[in-house]
């Protein structure tokens, strides 16, 4: 398995175990840093190098790709919501689904 697989599949199994736990914010942050790895690799197999390793700004940088569907920008838009003074999302989203789905959507097996 590819190194930034095994990096996926942590992220998640870590967004799950917090989600697990009530954490919904922790889990919140693993589900970007999942689709941050995704986003590192849908570039680096385009030939393209990405000098940023946050998340956050991929995840922007993947909002103006021409190339992308709506589907995965409106994604990659949810992730970068900021939460409430509740810490609740202004939307009413799974960001570990979401995530799946654009991953999934990035790097199709």
């Amino acid at each position: 398995m590819e190194d930034w697989k095994a990096q996926l599949q942590t992220e998640f199994e870590r967004a799950e175990a917090a989600r697990a736990r009530g954490n919904e914010g922790q889990a919140r942050v693993c589900a970007r840093r999942a689709a941050g790895i995704a986003i590192r690799e849908y570039y680096a197999r385009r030939g393209q190098s990405i000098r940023t390793l946050s998340a956050y700004d991929l995840l922007q940088l993947l909002t103006e790709e021409p190339h992308l569907s709506p589907d995965l920008k409106q994604v990659a838009t949810y992730l970068t919501l900021r939460v409430t003074e509740e810490f609740k999302l202004p939307v009413d989203v799974d960001l570990l689904a979401e995530a799946r789905k654009l991953c999934d959507g990035l790097l199709p097996e």
